[in-house]
């Protein structure tokens, strides 16, 4: 028989402690630092967590680590209330071949009371924890990152082929806001791809149907309709408001003139293409990476490029070239993963083959060289002779 606390010592003597003080100190650099884990239940996570900390109740440590540590040779910083459960979780780690993990003595009581600063998770209602809970469960997500999905604001251009399939993902996946903008109405001949509207609709503006289908869907959305085709005079104003935009613009003038303004307002584009059976989609990230206009410095002339009402399109390629566009969105909203930002994904439906190429961001491009003040807003139907 053997008493709790002669198990603790013994397991103490065994584990590496650390000072709140050293954790606060390590734990700055969120790329080269350790990887702090919360070990405590809901309740106690929810009065207050480190910063960057992720949540794995102590229950579920051994069986969730793997996909949120991979490596087993990264630090790890294991943290509870006092600095038991997190001593018993740090020996539990070291028995699954995990090399550099230690425990955060004295617990979240102990860097509360040193004064440093704590975070406060977004509060969940339990139809919410119930409604993301395949979200939750993901360590890359958690409560923390679904709070960030409820929080954030995601611009669509255009509510056809492309915008359908990545607006019903990003609302069931809990986007707060979704605006839309379009000025078109529902059309027998959008049905057969357009899988926001219905035959019900016919005659509808495309932004109220929407609006109908994705707050049906979930009705944490608030959906922002803007029946109106983006122009120099509201780009600005209308993209202002959001984190995110989802380009699936069906033509030239609308792709230059988003480029530019989300430039000069620094807004990451999710940007995709598609034409009868190819798609092709990239992300345009304005601190880094390529521009449009790196991509296409010139629009061609008119003529040369037939939309899909006068080519045609495969009725599934927007699903799915619309549904990577809702991952890289999600990917941007929560920062984890690798964005698409300086590679153009290219996808043929006839062979089912993806293809990926490298894009170089032009230093003399003639907008993303320029500083956000610098650039100015043209009239892009003139230049693109439409």
């Amino acid at each position: 028989m053997v008493a709790f606390q002669d198990l603790l010592g013994r397991v103490k003597a065994r584990i590496r402690e650390i000072s709140v003080e050293e954790t606060k100190a390590r734990a700055v650099d969120p790329a080269a630092g350790p990887v702090l884990v919360d070990v405590r239940e809901r309740d106690e996570y929810e009065q207050g967590f480190i910063p960057r900390a992720q949540w794995i109740p102590r229950g579920f440590l051994e069986l969730k680590i793997e996909d949120a540590v991979p490596e087993r040779e990264r630090e790890i910083i294991l943290y509870c209330a006092g600095g038991t459960r997190s001593a018993l979780a740090a020996a539990a780690l070291a028995e699954l071949g995990y090399t550099r993990v230690s425990s955060m003595a004295g617990g979240f009581r102990a860097w509360k009371n040193a004064g440093y600063a704590f975070d406060r998770p977004r509060s969940l209602s339990p139809e919410q924890i119930k409604r993301y809970s395949r979200h939750i469960m993901l360590p890359e997500v958690g409560e923390v990152g679904q709070g960030k999905l409820l929080d954030s604001k995601v611009l669509f251009i255009g509510a056809g082929g492309l915008g359908s399939p990545s607006s019903l993902y990003l609302a069931a996946a809990g986007v707060g806001t979704i605006g839309i903008v379009d000025d078109d109405v529902v059309d027998e001949s959008n049905l057969q791809r357009q899988v926001l509207h219905n035959i019900e609709r016919l005659g509808m503006p495309k932004v109220e149907s929407a609006k109908k289908t994705l707050q049906l869907l979930n009705p944490d959305v608030k959906v922002v309709p803007h029946a109106t085709r983006l122009s120099s005079d509201n780009v600005l104003d209308i993209i202002a408001n959001y984190d995110v935009i989802v380009d699936g613009a069906d033509n030239f003038p609308t792709r230059y003139l988003l480029n530019d303004a989300a430039l000069k307002l620094g807004k990451p584009v999710v940007h995709a293409s598609i034409f009868r059976f190819e798609g092709q989609i990239t992300t345009f990230l304005a601190d880094q990476g390529p521009c449009y206009r790196c991509l296409y410095p010139d629009p061609p002339p008119p003529g040369m490029a037939p939309s899909c009402q006068e080519a045609g399109v495969l009725g599934v390629l927007p699903g799915l070239v619309g549904t990577l566009q809702a991952n890289e969105a999600v990917k941007v909203i929560l920062g984890v993963g690798e964005t698409l930002s300086g590679r153009l994904l290219v996808f043929d439906a006839l062979s089912t083959k993806f293809r990926t190429l490298k894009l170089r961001k032009d230093p003399h491009c003639r907008v993303c060289s320029k500083s956000p003040e610098d650039i100015e807003l043209i009239d892009y139907e003139a230049f693109c002779s439409v």
